[in-house]
């Protein structure tokens, strides 16, 4: 990988980890279209996304502040037990987002060596992105819309971390398979992004800084690892970052007066094109380099 490569592959992080179009798809299919030719791979797919989570972070901060203050004031012990009750809106906020975050972290852990290799073969993206568009098509016409998330139950965490551990193969998409999720209980389009938003930070944070630690710090590279310099994924993460607020911000301003239906469109001429690029050799399907990051 080359400085330039890792700067277009920040800015295609930061443009599409929001939207509901797979930004693990696009890196695996921009990396296979760049001169260097080969999958970045699932860890520097995971450290990239750190920066676009920390503009989530910056962009909600006074939201995250509030619901973690209040979570920590219901809880029944330590210094600021009990200030406030167990059913305020905030303080089970906080508790929604731990339990909706705890499928993807368990299956991350147990299927980490086919999320890193067998599931990025570009059949599974092209049909991820295929699916998820009829998916997210349907959930955004007959879904009613109707809820707030002042509303969201315990069981409504749940399978909104169900859907988000899906986003673990490449062209599912976290916000799109969470957004769809909400859409179909009858969230509002901007409730279900929001809350999309704020599931994601645990899970993506946790796993960008575990791959940051385990392949990169103190760990060994993957079998067979290509040569990404940290310095180069730094320059992307902080791209990603940037890019990434801009889109927060506008993804939820769009959202409040339009529907899905752009992304379901461009979703199924993606996977349309993947599909080609496989069948006419352009590209492979199995990563065309070993995928991994070195220090």
């Amino acid at each position: 990988m080359t400085w330039w490569e890792a700067i277009i592959l920040g800015l295609v992080q930061g443009l599409t980890e929001f939207l509901p179009i797979s930004s693990s798809a696009h890196i695996r299919i921009v990396g296979e279209l760049l001169p260097g030719g080969s999958d970045p791979g699932a860890a520097f797919t995971a450290i990239t996304q750190i920066g676009t989570e920390t503009a989530v972070v910056l962009y909600f901060r006074k939201d995250i502040v509030r619901i973690v203050a209040r979570w920590f004031q219901s809880l029944p012990v330590g210094p600021w037990k009990r200030q406030v009750p167990t059913s305020d809106p905030d303080a089970r906020m906080g508790w929604f987002v731990i339990v909706g975050s705890v499928p993807i972290v368990v299956a991350g852990l147990l299927f980490e060596d086919a999320i890193d290799h067998g599931l990025r073969n570009l059949w599974i993206t092209a049909a991820m992105l295929l699916i998820f568009a009829v998916f997210l098509g349907l959930a955004d016409i007959y879904g009613r819309r109707t809820l707030t998330l002042d509303r969201l139950t315990w069981k409504h965490a749940i399978l909104y971390g169900f859907a988000q551990m899906l986003a673990l193969v490449p062209g599912v998409s976290r916000s799109g398979g969470t957004i769809t999720a909400g859409l179909l209980m009858g969230y509002s389009r901007e409730a279900a992004a929001r809350y999309a938003f704020l599931l994601a930070i645990p899970a993506v944070m946790g796993s960008g800084f575990y791959k940051l630690f385990s392949d990169v710090i103190v760990g060994e590279p993957a079998e067979g690892a290509p040569d990404v310099p940290g310095a180069y994924i730094a320059i992307a993460t902080v791209l990603a970052f940037v890019v990434g607020y801009s889109m927060t911000a506008w993804l939820l301003r769009y959202i409040s007066t339009h529907s899905y239906a752009p992304f379901v469109i461009y979703r199924i001429v993606l996977a349309v094109a993947v599909a080609v690029l496989l069948l006419t050799g352009t590209v492979p399907a199995e990563p065309s380099g070993p995928v991994g990051v070195t220090p």
